[in-house]
């Protein structure tokens, strides 16, 4: 462990080795696949479940920060960043799908979060929405129409347990688990994840943008171009803003 002051703890990065803008997977394997996106890129740190890389697109730095599983871990690496100066996130992972007929591959880009987690309550009353930054949500919608990808928007479900979700009927409360399933499909959620709602709550209280995008899985099988899509997708998405801020696009 690096006893450097300027050193953050968890994701052990100091001030110049992130960009402003990055991208958020939870898998620290899935950063370097990433990173290859970008014009160029270097390893810079891993530490725990947090892997970073920084590189350019367009020359602007940015980087990519794996969060590892589940909102605590992410509201730290969300944390430490925003410290180290980054303002513009995106949550880049794979999800279950929640609607009906849903194929496996198509994307989710995520307007808002079910705060079905614990962590956010330690920020911000239960009653206050996780909600995307809109032009996040609008630049993964342009990414994703640019490449020629399936996606819809919405609601997303973060969740604490996976398998409370996967595997409900063995669990002490299935009935509870399920009615409370069935109640965000009804609601009209698209997809599960266990990371968006910190990194959404943490974006309106510090007062930078998030979003989120998601591979939804479901019953069908996934090609090698699925799962690779949404990367593409998300690294175009940080072309679209560093577009829009270099023309000095403000922030809704």
């Amino acid at each position: 462990m690096n006893d450097d002051p300027d050193v953050q703890y968890h994701v052990q990065l100091r001030p110049g080795d992130v960009g402003r803008y990055v991208l958020l997977p939870g898998d620290p394997g899935r950063c370097e696949p990433i990173a290859a996106l970008f014009d160029d890129a270097a390893h810079v740190a891993s530490n725990r479940e947090y892997t970073t890389w920084t590189g350019t697109l367009g020359g602007e730095k940015i980087s990519v920060v794996s969060t590892g599983i589940g909102c605590p871990s992410a509201s730290i690496a969300v944390e430490e960043l925003i410290k180290l100066g980054a303002d513009t996130f995106i949550r880049v992972g794979t999800s279950g799908a929640m609607q009906p007929g849903t194929p496996s591959g198509q994307l989710a880009i995520v307007t808002a979060a079910i705060r079905d987690e614990g962590t956010t309550s330690h920020y911000l009353p239960i009653e206050f929405p996780a909600v995307a930054h809109p032009q996040v949500v609008d630049a993964l919608s342009t990414a994703a129409r640019t490449l020629g990808a399936s996606y819809r928007r919405g609601v997303s479900q973060s969740k604490d347990s996976f398998y409370g979700e996967v595997e409900p009927a063995r669990m002490p409360m299935p009935q509870h688990l399920e009615d409370r399933w069935n109640a965000w499909i009804a609601g009209g959620a698209i997809c599960s994840e266990m990371e968006a709602a910190a990194i959404f709550v943490l974006g309106s209280i510090h007062r930078v943008r998030t979003g989120g995008i998601m591979n939804m899985w479901s019953e069908g099988e996934e090609s090698a171009e699925d799962k690779t899509r949404f990367l593409k997708v998300s690294v175009e998405a940080l072309r679209v803003l560093i577009a829009q801020d270099r023309e000095g696009a403000q922030w809704p």
